[in-house]
C-alpha cells in the first residue's frame, strides 16, 4: 500500500493491468473536487467525513485528478505524523510504548501465522498470502511497499494486496469509534486498539483523532514504534523467500516524528508554535484521508477478488476481535 523502498504510509490503489489513456475530464469533477478539498479545510471537517465525501467523490463523478492525489497522499501524511509530534510528550510516549510493546510483538507474529495458515486452506499465492499477512501485521501499505519487492512481487500481486488493505483500512476508520463509545473504552484503550488492529497508519490516526486528542498520542506512538517492525519482518522475508543483498531503509518520517515529540518536551520557546504545528498536521491528516478515499474506486474493490479478501477480513477481525478483548477484559 522498488528495490528498497522508504515505506510509504498509504499506497493509493493501483489498477491491474495496462489501461488505454484516460478521457478528459470536464469541470464538473474538478469543481466539486475542489469545493469538497476547501470543506476538509474547515472546522467542520473530521477524518472520517472526509474519507467520506472522497468516497462519495471516487463513486459519482470521479477522481479528476488521480495522479496528484496519488503522488501527494503519502508525502502529506508524513509530514502530518511529523506535525503531531508538536503535541506530544515524550515520556508520556514512552510510557504508552512500553504498554502496547507485548501487544505487538504477540499480534505480529500471530497475525503472520495465522495468514500462512488460512493461505494455504485458500490456496491463495505464496506470495499474496505473505503481502496480505505482513499489511495487517505492520502498517498496511508500507509493509506491503517494503516487503513487495523483497519476495519479487509482480504489479498483480502487490495491487491485490495494497486493495485489501485499503478497503478494510476504510471500514476500520467509520466502524471502530462507534465501537469505542459503545464499550465505554477509555482514551487510552481505544488508542491502543487502533494501533494495534488497523491496518496504515492515515486509518489508525484518523480514527483516534475521531475519539480524543489522548487517544491520538497514544494510538499514534505506539502505531509508529510497530513500524519499525518493517525492518525485521522484511529481513526475516528475505531469508524465507532465500533472496540476498536485501536492503530496507528506516521510514525517515519515524525519525521526524520523534524528533518533533523531543523538541515540544525539552525545548520550552517550541511550545509557542507548537499548537499551530499540530492544528497544520490535522488539516493534513483531514486532507490525506480525503485523497484516500478518492482514490478507491468500484474497480480497484472488484479487482481484489473473493478469496484474498476473505483472507483480508478473517486476520483483521481476529487481530480486532482478539486485542479488544484483552485490552478491555485487563
Amino acid at each position: 500500500m522498488p528495490a528498497a523502498p522508504t515505506a510509504p504510509l498509504v499506497s493509493a490503489a493501483p489498477s491491474l493491468g495496462s489501461n488505454p489513456p484516460p478521457a478528459p475530464v470536464g469541470w464538473l469533477p474538478k469543481v466539486v473536487f475542489g469545493l469538497l478539498l476547501v470543506f476538509c479545510l474547515t472546522p467542520w471537517a473530521s477524518p472520517p467525513v472526509a474519507l467520506a465525501l472522497g468516497l462519495v467523490l471516487a463513486q459519482t463523478v470521479g477522481n479528476p485528478f488521480p495522479a496528484f492525489t496519488k503522488k501527494y497522499t503519502a508525502k502529506l501524511l508524513q509530514y502530518s505524523v511529523i506535525g503531531l509530534g508538536f503535541g506530544l510528550n515524550a515520556h508520556a510516549a514512552v510510557q504508552a510504548g512500553r504498554q502496547g510493546l507485548l501487544f505487538t510483538i504477540a499480534s505480529i507474529f500471530g497475525t503472520l501465522a495465522l495468514g500462512y495458515i488460512v493461505g494455504r486452506w485458500l490456496k491463495l499465492g505464496r506470495v499474496v498470502t505473505h503481502l496480505i499477512s505482513c499489511g495487517t501485521a505492520i502498517c498496511g501499505g508500507s509493509a506491503i511497499a517494503a516487503v513487495g519487492p523483497v519476495v519479487g512481487a509482480k504489479d498483480e500481486e502487490m495491487s491485490v494486496a495494497l486493495g485489501t488493505v485499503f478497503v478494510l483500512n476504510a471500514v476500520a476508520l467509520f466502524a471502530f469509534p462507534p465501537i469505542g463509545h459503545a464499550l465505554a473504552m477509555s482514551q487510552q484503550q481505544f488508542g491502543l486498539w487502533c494501533a494495534i488492529a488497523i491496518h496504515d497508519t492515515s486509518s489508525v490516526v484518523g480514527a483516534a483523532a475521531a475519539y480524543g486528542s489522548e487517544a491520538l498520542g497514544v494510538a499514534t506512538t505506539i502505531k509508529l514504534a510497530r513500524a519499525l517492525w518493517i525492518i525485521p519482518v522484511a529481513l526475516g522475508t528475505a531469508y524465507l523467500f532465500k533472496q540476498k543483498d536485501v536492503k530496507v531503509k528506516l521510514p525517515w518520517f519515524i525519525l521526524g516524528f520523534i524528533g518533533a515529540m523531543l523538541l515540544n518536551t525539552y525545548v520550552p520557546a517550541t511550545r509557542l508554535v507548537g499548537p499551530w504545528l499540530g492544528q497544520a498536521a490535522r488539516l493534513g491528516l483531514v486532507v490525506t484521508l480525503f485523497f484516500i478515499g478518492a482514490g478507491l474506486s468500484l474497480k480497484t474493490i472488484r479487482a481484489v477478488g473473493p478469496r484474498p479478501f476473505a483472507l483480508g477480513v478473517l486476520l483483521w477481525v481476529v487481530i480486532s476481535s482478539v486485542s479488544l478483548y484483552m485490552i478491555v477484559s485487563v
